[in-house]
């Protein structure tokens, strides 16, 4: 028997509560893995609220990521014993995930712990900083590099804001951190950022299509009025990493900044990403990201916690990384 947190449905009615089962329940999969930790992502936040249509089968368990060890293989690559880690690939949305003490999936979409972190620091990285990190590869690999000036964090005191925040300044990035909550002024700046914005000062749609050059790059969480006015914004040849929705999923603007300006606008998707860039980017984690202020920016809870915390940080309500403790 192992302990799990349920989503239910009944009608328009969505419930979450923790309840015992045993492995028959789980779903097919080449791996059980016993799990340490997992983590609160915004997606983790519909999931739970029972938005965004992302949940077809109930009764389900959430939690898009988790790390743990190995119980039993078929899987070729894993043997018990060996630490994993899962991002993606719709666990926790189409398959059941890691809201739970067992979990059982493909080990096509494991990956293995990379050396030089703990299993509580993968999940404090968790889809919100391999996203971020996938951000900046791409950024990367359009020629940004710290000499053309300031990049933008949207949304930069969220999950993946942080940790692109860190990242960037680790790599000698002048980063420009927007949000909307004063008080994380000073975590902003303790991470890295070298200026702080107030998210109203992108709030409004671009009076005309191109506004005064300002960003070199930038790597938005936020999407709607807050890209379009962003991408109004861009340096020439400039690019924006666009890996979230917070702020809407429509976007209205005009072809101007990508005709006049070489503008690039780069969709990252996580989900999907293939396994020798995701080893790419667990490799750049290691190496990139200042695990000391991995842990300061890091905050444990329990499973029990999460209903509550879902509701939080669908409204913008949480700070950097929330870890989930398992065992």
């Amino acid at each position: 028997m192992f302990k799990a947190l349920i989503t239910d449905r009944t009608g328009k009615t969505v419930t979450n509560s923790l309840r015992e089962l045993d492995e028959a329940s789980l779903p097919a999969g080449d791996v059980t893995v016993a799990v340490d930790y997992s983590t609160l992502n915004y997606k983790d936040g519909l999931v739970l609220n029972g938005l965004g249509g992302l949940v077809r089968d109930y009764p389900h368990v959430g939690g898009i990521d988790f790390s743990g060890t190995v119980i039993d293989s078929d899987h070729a690559d894993y043997k018990p014993g060996d630490a994993v880690v899962l991002t993606g690939w719709r666990v926790g949305e189409v398959q059941w995930g890691g809201y739970a003490e067992k979990a059982r999936v493909r080990g096509d979409w494991l990956v293995p712990l990379p050396e030089g972190l703990s299993l509580k620091q993968a999940m404090a990285v968790g889809t919100a900083g391999f996203t971020a990190m996938l951000a900046i590869l791409r950024l990367e690999e359009q020629g940004l590099n710290p000499d053309q000036g300031e990049v933008l964090v949207t949304g930069a005191a969220g999950g993946v804001g942080s940790v692109a925040t860190a990242i960037l300044a680790r790599l000698g990035y002048q980063v420009a951190a927007s949000t909307g909550r004063a008080e994380t002024h000073a975590y902003l700046k303790d991470l890295g950022a070298t200026t702080i914005l107030d998210r109203t000062e992108l709030a409004e749609p671009p009076q005309r299509p191109l506004d005064k050059e300002r960003w070199a790059g930038c790597v938005d969480s936020v999407g709607g009025t807050t890209l379009a006015r962003v991408l109004a914004q861009v340096k020439h040849g400039g690019s924006v990493a666009a890996v979230g929705l917070a702020g809407g999923s429509t976007l209205e603007t005009t072809v101007i900044p990508f005709l006049l300006r070489g503008v690039n606008l780069l969709g990252i998707d996580s989900v999907l990403c293939p396994l020798e860039r995701r080893k790419r980017a667990w490799q750049r984690i290691v190496h990139d990201l200042p695990l000391e202020k991995l842990d300061e920016l890091t905050h444990e809870a329990k499973l029990e916690d999460l209903p509550e915390l879902a509701g939080k940080i669908l409204k913008g309500g949480i700070q950097g990384r929330t870890v989930i403790k398992l065992r």
